[in-house]
This record gives structure tokens, sequence and C-alpha cells, in this order.
């Protein structure tokens, strides 16, 4: 019986860790360049379970054969979706979203003071006052300025500015900018950075991207918000079944040991 209750228990923890994937997802929703993630699980291996020193069969001290357990569920690996979302037109020249594979490449200083490149999909962009381009969160965008140098892009911030699909920033018909964007082998080598940034991991190949850069929009987060509530419902639902299972072997534990134990 109380292979029972820890298979039950399994289960719990394992919708828990579903929820905990599906409610970032929903929090992120509306995250420009989000990238939802999902969970897998898989089952511990059977295991032939028996009794010790049972006294079936005349009385001698035997292992007794009962069969195969299954002792439950465990949590396997989460996966990001990269798949594309929508896109979302603002008018905005500096507001850019890649249509096809790749990562716009930043310049990510932390709370510590050390900078390093991380890759996103969030195209959010503006131009500080010194006309270099950055996030939202005042990260620079690496490229290549004017001079052809690899690094921050700087523009005159004073006179209008195109993008176009290849991502180069053009000023009175002159290419004085480049974004750069980047993409990968195999996503698999990615890990994710916070909202909407991921970091290479050893192993990581960068390989030219196939896409094109589209200025005047912004991709949205891939999450299907409908889909998400759904399967809320379901991990709701299965989550109360493996308590009432719980429920149920306490009930019966508690009969075993203050009642029958009595007679």
């Amino acid at each position: 019986m109380l292979k029972g209750l820890y298979t039950a228990y399994t289960g719990m923890l394992n919708e828990q860790n579903r929820m905990d994937v599906l409610t970032n997802n929903l929090a992120n929703s509306a995250t420009v360049g989000f990238k939802k993630e999902g969970s897998t699980s898989q089952g511990f291996d059977n295991v032939l379970a028996y009794r010790i020193k049972d006294m079936e069969g005349g009385g001698l001290w035997n292992n007794v054969n009962i069969g195969i357990g299954t002792p439950g569920v465990k949590i396997g690996e989460n996966y990001v979706d990269y798949s594309q979302g929508a896109f979302r037109e603002t008018g905005n020249t500096f507001d850019v979203a890649i249509s096809g594979s790749g990562f716009f490449n930043i310049e990510f200083t932390d709370k510590a003071g050390n900078t390093s490149t991380v890759y996103t999909r969030d195209g959010n962009f503006s131009l500080t006052k010194e006309g270099y381009l950055v996030t939202k969160d005042g990260d620079f965008v690496l490229g290549q300025s004017a001079n052809g140098a690899a690094g921050h892009i700087q523009i005159n911030p004073n006179l209008e500015a195109s993008i176009d699909r290849s991502g180069r920033i053009m000023q009175n018909n002159q290419v004085v900018g480049q974004i750069r964007v980047s993409d990968f082998e195999d996503y698999n080598y990615l890990e994710r950075y916070g909202e909407n940034f991921f970091t290479p991991v050893e192993g990581a190949q960068i390989i030219e991207p196939d896409c094109k850069v589209v200025s005047g929009y912004l991709e949205q987060s891939n999450v299907q918000t409908v889909e998400e509530m759904v399967n809320l419902i379901s991990i709701t639902r299965q989550y109360e079944a493996n308590q009432k299972i719980i429920q149920t072997y306490d009930t019966s534990l508690e009969i075993a040991v203050n009642r029958l134990g009595k007679l």
C-alpha cells in the first residue's frame, strides 16, 4: 500500500513542476521575443518487488516474489520552444524583428559590472542622446558602426534613419551601421538567461543566420494563452487526483492502525 503513496507523491511533484513552467509562460505572454518553455516527465524503471523473510512455504524464511512495481513518475528535462511568434506593427524604425532563425547580439552588463554577449529575439531598441543603439534596459546592441569597427552601434541621432532587410542602418542614403544577427547550429547548446536572453554553453557553434530583419515591427511571445489556460486546468485536476489518492491511503492507514489494531 505504501508504494501507492510514493507513486501519488511523485505525481504531485511532477504536476508542480509543470505548473511552475506554465505560470512562467503566462507571466511572460506579453514579453517581446519571449520563447515559451515546456516540461517532460518519465517513469522510473520498473523494479522487481518481493517480500523478504516470508513465512509462506512450510514455515521457512523465504523471499517471495510479489511482481513488478512501478514507483511512479520523475521530472524530466525542460525545453524551450523556439518557434517564431507573431509580429506586431509599431511604426518605430528602431523596433526590429527577425523573420527566420537567428538572434540579436547584446552586450549585457550584470550587477557586478561584468560584461558578456547574450542573444535575444527582443528587438525593442532605441537611441541614446549620443546615438548609441541600446535595448530598453540600456544594454548596447552589437554590430558595426559607419567606420566598420565591430562593437557598439553609433549613428547620428539628429538624422532620419531606416533599416533594411539585411540589418543595415541607412542615413542620407549611406550605410552608417549594421545590426549583427547570429544563429546557432544546435539550440540545445543554449540556456535561458533572464526573461528572453540566451547564452551559449560549451559546444555551441555560431553559424550564419537565414533570416530577414524587419523594421517597424516587434516579435511577440509565442505563448498561446488559451492553450496554456487549458493546460492549467488539466494540471490542477491531475494534482487534485494525486492528492485524493494520498488522502484515501491516509484514511486506510488510520483505520488499519487505530481500529483494526484494537481487535
